[in-house]
Order: C-alpha cells, then sequence, then structure tokens
C-alpha cells in the first residue's frame, strides 16, 4: 500500500560502505520503506543514478546492495535513452524511489529533458516514498548548495520545488556548505532552508517538515531563514533511528 499522505524523506545518508557488498543500505533507506507502509512482501524500490551519468557500475552496486536488503530492486536509466518506455507507470510500481548523488544540476536538466520530473510528481502525490542522499536530497526542494560546477560550491535555485524550502546536505562534513547557505538565505537567493549533517534526514509529508531523524550519532539537522537580511540557524530536535 502506499504511503497515506505524500512522502519525502531528504537525507545526508542511508547508504555506506558494506562488508560483503561494495555498498549498503542503511536506517534512513529502511525508514523510508517503512513509511512507505509495505507490509507482507518485498519492498520494490526504484533506483535512480542520474546525477551519476547512471554509471552501470554505480547501478550495479545500488542493485546489489538493496537485494541484499530484502529489497525488490528496479532502475531508470536515461543514458543513452530511457530505459522503460513509461517512466510514470514503472514508477507507480514501487513503494520508494532512491536517489543517489552526484550533480544535481546534470540530475534536474535530464529528467526534465525527459519527463521524469511530472512523473516523480504523480508518484510522490499517489504515495510513492521520495528520498535519497545528496542530490537525491536536494532535488526535492526549491534549491540549495552544490559542487555540480566545481569544488567551488555554487547555488542551485531551479529544484523540483516538491516543498517549498532550500537544502542543506553535508552540512558538518564540507567546510563551505554551512557559511555559502547561510549567505544564500540571508541575500534572498533561496528561500529558508533545512539542513542535515551526515548521517541525518528530514521527513516531509506533503510540502510540511514534519520531523528530523537521524541513523548516527550526534549527526544534526537545522532550519536556516532571514531576518533583516542576515540568516539565523536553528538546531532541530532530531530523533534516533
Amino acid at each position: 500500500m502506499p504511503a497515506d499522505t505524500p512522502t519525502i524523506l531528504a537525507t545526508s545518508g542511508g547508504i555506506g560502505p558494506g562488508r560483503r557488498t561494495r555498498l549498503t543500505f542503511t536506517a534512513l533507506t529502511d525508514f523510508a520503506v517503512e513509511l512507505s507502509g509495505v507490509n507482507g512482501r518485498a519492498p520494490r524500490i526504484c533506483l535512480l543514478a542520474t546525477a551519476m551519468g547512471d554509471d552501470k557500475a554505480v547501478l550495479h552496486h545500488l542493485t546489489e546492495a538493496a537485494q541484499s536488503r530484502g529489497f525488490i530492486p528496479s532502475h531508470v536509466a536515461l543514458f543513452p535513452m530511457p530505459t522503460v518506455a513509461d517512466i510514470t507507470a514503472h514508477l507507480l510500481e514501487h513503494d520508494v524511489v532512491w536517489v543517489f548523488g552526484g550533480s544535481v544540476a546534470g540530475l534536474l536538466a535530464m529528467w526534465r529533458l525527459h519527463g521524469l520530473d511530472a512523473a516523480l510528481r504523480t508518484a510522490w502525490q499517489a504515495g510513492v516514498v521520495l528520498t535519497g542522499v545528496s542530490a537525491g536530497s536536494i532535488c526535492w526542494h526549491a534549491g540549495g548548495t552544490t559542487d555540480s560546477f566545481g569544488p567551488q560550491l555554487r547555488p542551485v535555485t531551479d529544484g523540483l520545488g516538491f516543498v517549498p524550502y532550500a537544502n542543506g546536505v553535508h552540512y558538518d562534513s564540507e567546510d563551505q556548505r554551512r557559511p555559502l547557505l547561510h549567505e544564500l538565505v540571508g541575500g534572498g537567493v533561496l528561500p529558508a532552508a533545512y539542513a542535515t549533517d551526515d548521517g541525518a534526514g528530514l521527513l516531509y509529508r506533503g510540502t510540511e517538515f514534519v520531523e528530523a531523524v537521524a541513523e548516527k550519532g550526534g549527526a544534526g539537522a537545522y532550519f536556516v531563514d532571514a531576518r533583516d537580511g542576515a540568516a539565523v540557524e536553528t538546531a532541530l530536535d532530531v530523533r534516533r533511528l
């Protein structure tokens, strides 16, 4: 059964190095599956690695990780052409769509070119849980900070906007992330933002933020808004999974 309301879990986690496989899905991804309400059968998860150029090795390792977790995986690749004829119908057959990190700018361009943006909105509204890490977190928001263009972070302001906030990822592990998000929100380039340390996630029901969760001890989450032309950051309560 699908989630009872449109649901997004936007994270800086959910995946890590595996012991018997190259990658393994972790507690944040398990929580996304739980949110889907699936019961009595293996969860169906659609993997999107557009932000990595649909790299076949990446897709192999993600598929292997999903299988080892007991999920039934599929993927949609867009290079050199879409691998399914009806992307919307394919997504609607799944409980969760999981999006890998990489170039969020490239991801957004390719999704729009092939109509995956509209397909994802339809799936989200139908109760398919949307989740992912890094670029797979920023994409659901109005924008955020990205290294899509090079090592010096820049803003991305054309996210899908399923939720009306900006997003900061890897907040505790990449030095440029926090100050740039503050600058962009304070200057009005981005709207108010939610941000996550590595290992934390943000749960949205519909367009509203519900709670911050974490799979890693000490991982924090934050709300950043503009007051009198300056950014103000507030630490959020975080529920440990």
